[in-house]
């Protein structure tokens, strides 16, 4: 799959880094300084095992990461390797077993479910690899959920107005079930913005399309994220896709590397 950079337009003034080289704690670093401001999210030493059995498995071992505002971070890794459960706990979805996360400044530790749930609202937006929209419920309906199906005019007008940004001005009164993929996923894109988030998570959004569709659907995504000034942190296999960001790290044996697509794709193939 083929995407236009972005890094080649967005990151020419940033400094020359070798990004393969680096560790966790100089990726901090490097956030910190092509960034302005405080980190939208820092997250130190996480862990996170599950039981398999008898045994306790581990899937995140020591890991630290430092996101700025504004920045886009590509994570990377093999099938299992637990880049899905990292994801849901750098959004509060899911709980580390240990370690710290804060999100927005605040400690997340600190936080219950709903006071996680409270802090998500209207500043974190998602996109799932299978949508996630409610069979029952109009393209428009499901853009309203984050604003919890208001009727007020406000912010009707506003889901219908990030309904036409993702193109889908003839589509508002359709079923999930009467669109295509592509259609679908860029529902569930103006579900994730219609609420003027800060950061949006995306795990896998192109996991479910082919080829065409999926790159229609990446560029839209970060058209948005440019014009929102969104932090995005997405989750992928593909090379391509990871080299638009302005950061790519992967994920392998519980902890994440610095990492340089480009050198990948001279190889061919996708993790």
């Amino acid at each position: 799959m083929s995407y236009s950079s972005d890094k080649d337009s967005t990151n020419a003034a940033q400094p020359d880094v070798e990004r393969s080289s680096l560790t966790d704690e100089t990726a901090k670093a490097h956030a910190r300084d092509t960034h302005q401001g405080p980190p939208v999210l820092l997250a130190e030493n996480l862990c996170k095992q599950v039981k398999s059995g008898e045994r306790a498995l581990t899937i995140l071992k020591d890991l630290s990461l430092c996101v700025a505002q504004g920045e886009t971070v590509a994570i990377l890794g093999k099938s299992g390797a637990g880049k899905s459960t990292l994801l849901g706990i750098l959004a509060g979805l899911d709980t580390p077993s240990d370690g710290e996360l804060n999100l927005f400044g605040h400690p997340l530790s600190r936080l219950d479910e709903d006071g996680r749930a409270s802090l998500r609202a209207g500043r974190v937006g998602f996109v799932f690899q299978n949508f996630q929209l409610l069979p029952t419920l109009s393209a428009l309906e499901n853009v309203l959920l984050p604003l919890e199906l208001s009727i007020r005019a406000g912010e009707t007008q506003a889901a219908h107005a990030w309904l036409e940004r993702v193109g889908l001005t003839e589509r508002v009164a359709h079923l999930p079930k009467q669109l295509s993929g592509g259609e679908q996923q860029r529902v569930a894109i103006a579900r994730a913005f219609v609420t003027d988030p800060e950061l949006v998570f995306a795990d896998e959004p192109t996991g479910n399309l082919d080829p065409e569709t999926g790159a229609q659907v990446i560029d839209l995504l970060f058209s948005l994220n440019r014009q929102a000034h969104t932090t995005l942190i997405l989750v992928t296999h593909d090379y391509a896709l990871a080299r638009r960001c302005d950061r790519c790290l992967r994920l392998e044996g519980g902890r994440l590397t610095a990492f340089e697509p480009e050198q990948a794709l001279a190889g061919g193939g996708d993790e």
